[in-house]
């Protein structure tokens, strides 16, 4: 697997954390990379208008992609100005390793 480093471009927030995603080696292209960091960030990949990796550099083709190594850090640059309305943030039930057994316990 291949981590990268991933975020939504929003000069405007205090806080624009990262969150690491993996792709498979044998998998390494442009569309991969735009499906699994959308999926992940609860982006719709038609409203990305490129991949950033940071701090300069435009990823255009299966062969940038190709080229990244583990921990580049890369951002998704939005194409309208109001980039709330383009995600939201993902439910507790929809979020990876929520466990539906584990929350209804009780003590």
């Amino acid at each position: 697997e291949l981590v990268l480093k991933v975020r939504i471009q929003t000069p405007n927030l205090r806080e624009n954390d990262f969150i690491e995603i993996e792709l498979d080696r044998q998998e390494l292209t442009y569309k991969e990379l735009l499906r699994v960091s959308c999926r992940e960030l609860g982006v719709n990949p038609d409203h990305v208008q490129k991949i950033r990796k940071l701090p300069n550099t435009m990823l255009r083709k299966d062969k940038d992609v190709a080229r990244l190594q583990d921990f580049q850090e890369l951002e998704l640059v939005l194409t309208v100005s109001d980039k709330n309305l383009l995600f939201r943030v993902p439910t507790l039930s929809e979020q990876s390793g929520y466990n539906k057994k584990a929350s209804e316990l009780t003590y």
